[in-house]
């Protein structure tokens, strides 16, 4: 090579130097943007593969069926308050620094998680492993739409969409698939193989900058405190408040008032400073306001859809962790083909058009699922899960194209951490609708339903004799006690009915959640030029 280049005429070599050193750089801008989106994949990972596994971990630490959720909750809340600290903080300390520094933690605290030996230890390490974890997410984001040309951002997008929509589909199958045939250690230990390769490839590919401390001094404390007291309630409220009686409870009441108190006095703050921790201006740019609502809508579907097929699954199908997440898997798995197709359809289609077939298509498969009876299981599930995965690999992408063409380098960080913020926000928002609404439902359709199985119906004492005569034919020699049997029996098989019919009415209201943010698609304007991602 050597002798190559110095037998051509100086331009042509100092022409050959610049290529070498810009297919270095551009390798390097790959390299950086593989190793970061790996680690939002892994953040990501961890929300959903520990609900798999809450049962065992709850019994490991001595943990109640009713304290066990914070083993997921304050990994949320830790994620979702650090999100929007993400952009002000990597100027602080510079993004290499930043990024590789809260990569390591994040391995150092899964490994610490599986040490865990009672629900306290638990928690904290969780919380610490969601707050190194959320920084991971929004820096992927970030380096995609700052470090890659325009032209290439939509491949570098489709790698994201990986960590957004995949990884929240195929956690609890791994999850199931590890504590069944490992333990639950395991899905913190499964962390550390990809995780050594993230931050080997940081190390190797981002630019060392000076820390600006000085920042640190002139941050938006005000803006900082109110979000993270505001944040953190709500999520709280959100995560608990279905199981706690929501306003019933003095503890959510209490947090409720904080988070309606800190939030709105964050906006004004956000608003009226000089030097803002978010631009919250950005949001009354069509493209991007409309964009950050459809993503909203996005994250309600999304982690609504990971909960309540698995619940379902659990409760009225009887699967372990390991089958729900064999029948979860076909929401994900087909997305690893899907996703890299992706930037050549919007190239070649119009980016809103990309969008709003996958929005339609994910809302279809809620949709397919509203006439659920009580043989309706994993093979029945197969086709819509099917469908979803098509839908779901068709919208992160081009709605991040789309949300953030136009912004300028100075304001990413903002946008980064705006669009990530809101998707995980709508997941807590997501969950939290959907725990109540099935619970409302489910009493709803019980007190229907008891009311046609009465014994003053002739129907009903007739199914009561058959089955007094079937347990008394098995085993049964009392016939009071057989009849009490047959009544009981009837009672759970209307509460199953029941519970198959309000998860009917959740997932049309999944259906109907996607069909608003369909309609938000709609309303976004065509940028200037889109050329696979991003907008000049």
């Amino acid at each position: 090579m050597t002798t190559i280049v110095s037998s051509l005429p100086t331009s042509a070599r100092a022409q050959s130097a610049s290529g070498a050193v810009g297919a270095a750089n551009s390798a390097r801008v790959w390299v950086a943007v593989v190793g970061s989106s790996l680690g939002a994949f892994m953040a990501v990972l961890n929300i959903q593969i520990v609900n798999a596994s809450l049962a065992d971990i709850q019994g490991a630490i001595g943990a109640g069926i009713d304290d066990g959720g914070w083993i997921s909750t304050s990994y949320l809340i830790a994620e979702i308050v650090v999100i929007p600290l993400t952009g002000w903080l990597s100027q602080v300390f510079s993004l290499r620094t930043y990024l590789i520094t809260n990569a390591v933690l994040f391995l150092f605290f899964s490994v610490g998680c599986a040490f865990a030996t009672n629900l306290g230890q638990m928690i904290v390490l969780r919380a610490i492993q969601g707050f190194t974890g959320g920084v991971l997410i929004p820096l992927a984001f970030t380096i995609v739409i700052t470090l890659l040309p325009k032209a290439k951002q939509p491949i570098g997008l489709a790698l994201f969409a990986l960590s957004a929509t995949f990884a929240p589909a195929i956690g609890p199958t791994i999850g199931g698939y590890l504590t069944e045939n490992w333990g639950w250690q395991y899905i913190f230990y499964v962390n550390l193989v990809p995780g050594g390769l993230m931050v080997g490839m940081l190390w190797l590919s981002l630019d060392r900058q000076p820390m600006q401390l000085g920042l640190l001094g002139k941050g938006d404390w005000s803006g900082i405190v109110t979000m993270a007291l505001g944040l953190a309630a709500l999520q709280t409220v959100l995560e608990e408040g279905n199981k706690d009686d929501w306003f019933g409870s003095p503890f959510i009441a209490r947090l409720a008032i904080v988070a309606a108190v800190s939030l709105p006095l964050f906006v004004w703050i956000e608003l009226t400073s000089s030097h803002p921790l978010l631009n919250l201006r950005l949001l009354v740019r069509r493209n991007f306001g409309f964009g950050v609502l459809a993503n909203f809508l996005l994250g309600t579907a999304l982690y609504g859809s990971v909960f309540i097929v698995p619940v379902y699954l659990a409760r009225i199908q009887g699967y372990n962790s390991e089958q729900i997440g064999m029948v979860l898997a076909w929401t994900g798995l087909p997305q690893l083909v899907l996703i890299p197709l992706v930037p050549g359809l919007m190239q070649r289609f119009d980016v809103r058009l990309v969008i709003a077939i996958g929005f339609a298509l994910f809302a279809a498969s809620n949709f397919m699922n509203v006439y659920m009876t009580g043989g309706y299981a994993g093979d029945q599930l197969f086709w819509p899960n099917i469908v979803r995965a098509f839908g779901q690999a068709l919208i992160l992408a081009p709605l991040s194209a789309i949300a953030t063409s136009g912004i300028e380098t100075e304001n990413a960080g903002s946008a980064s951490a705006l669009f990530n913020m809101t998707r995980n926000l709508g997941g807590a928002v997501g969950i939290a609708l959907l725990q109540t609404f099935l619970t409302k439902r489910e009493q709803y359709h019980s007190n229907v339903l008891v009311q046609s199985v009465s014994l003053f119906e002739e129907a009903t004492r007739a199914r009561i004799e058959r089955m007094t005569g079937y347990f008394l034919s098995h085993g049964v020699s009392d016939h009071a006690l057989a009849a009490h049997k047959a009544i009981v029996a009837i009672a759970l098989r209307v509460r199953q009915q029941a519970y198959i019919m309000a998860f009917n009415d959740t997932f049309f209201l999944l259906g109907v959640t996607l069909t608003i943010a369909f309609a938000a698609v709609l309303l976004l304007k065509k940028p200037g030029h889109i050329t696979a991602g991003g907008g000049h």
